[in-house]
């Protein structure tokens, strides 16, 4: 018998726990944007694990990890592969490039020139890389795990709107607490729990839990919630852009996900609110004036969370 989806996250969860420790929220989040086929984005500062938890993740899931540190120098063939001339054959071959991966970590994306940053546009969006006009389709599952410094913006290109679209949620790990801290100084004092970790999960359960996400039940009423809160960040007085209707799909799809990680097999109004400001605050814009006294997507989204009504849904027809 296949695991539930619940089991299978328990599984990935538990095991990243053994690397990252106290951070459980956050690793939640991130097994939920796997199993919906979603993209995450690590907005913190260096040294909190956002390489660990990747590494983590991909080999909880013995799937191919593939690292990319993002410079200004770095070309979009040095991500997508370049064909190249075999003297031999006569031809041209294509050699991969890192995106060709399960789970790829894009460190500091926002250090490359944004002609290197749209090369993973299509990646994200289509799972596939066109390179001279073939289109090849990426491994399942594809995740893209990217993170940048919130604080040192000195040679860096700032992600356009296109590029945070893509990502399904925008995530901060954190300084850890003083306990959790001094329980990762002894978990390091012989040897990184890192090189220890094995796989728990079989791709194929992964594939199969991430199909069983759709059948997740959603009232009407969390339908009509999860609208109008998109729909409010589009009409709010200090937003100059607020989210697509790709930030309503990644709500919806996110609390399905969420919903079975956590045991159930439909949504609450509870689980939209929870996941509100990591779908949505990196969608919105403030205005110019607006960010002048302080305003950011996060407080925007916040401010709508409480003002919106929350409907009282049924469980399940």
């Amino acid at each position: 018998m296949a695991p539930s989806v619940r089991e299978i996250a328990e599984r990935i969860i538990e095991n990243i726990e053994r690397v990252i420790v106290g951070k459980r929220p956050v690793i939640e989040l991130t097994t939920v944007a796997l199993l919906c086929n979603g993209h995450v984005l690590f907005e913190d500062v260096p040294g909190v694990g956002k390489t660990m938890l990747a590494r983590a993740l991909a080999a909880s899931l013995g799937c191919i990890f593939r690292r990319i540190q993002f410079t200004p120098d770095l070309l979009p063939n040095d991500v997508t592969g370049v064909s190249v001339f075999n003297q031999k054959t006569q031809d041209f071959e294509f050699r991969p490039g890192p995106a060709f991966a399960n789970v790829l970590l894009a460190d500091e994306i926002n250090r490359a020139t944004p002609r290197t940053q749209s090369s993973l546009l299509e990646c994200m969006g289509e799972r596939q890389i066109s390179v001279d006009g073939i289109s090849r389709p990426l491994p399942r599952p594809f995740l893209v795990l990217a993170t940048q410094n919130p604080i040192e913006f000195e040679g860096t290109f700032p992600l356009p709107e296109a590029q945070l679209d893509r990502f399904l949620l925008r995530l901060s790990i954190g300084y850890p607490e003083f306990e959790d801290e001094r329980q990762i100084l002894v978990n390091l004092r012989r040897r990184h729990p890192i090189e220890s970790l094995e796989q728990v999960v079989a791709v194929e359960d992964l594939l199969a839990a991430q199909e069983a996400i759709v059948d997740v039940h959603v009232d009407d009423s969390i339908y009509d919630y999860i609208l109008q809160l998109v729909r409010a960040t589009r009409s709010h007085p200090d937003v100059a852009l607020g989210a697509s209707p790709r930030g309503s799909l990644a709500l919806f799809k996110a609390a399905q996900a969420l919903a079975a990680v956590r045991g159930r097999d439909y949504v609450v109004p509870d689980d939209v609110k929870y996941l509100g400001v990591y779908a949505l605050a990196h969608r919105v814009i403030a205005r110019p004036e607006s960010q002048l006294r302080g305003r950011t997507g996060a407080e925007i989204v916040r401010e709508i969370l409480e003002s919106t009504p929350v409907p009282v849904a049924s469980a399940r027809r």
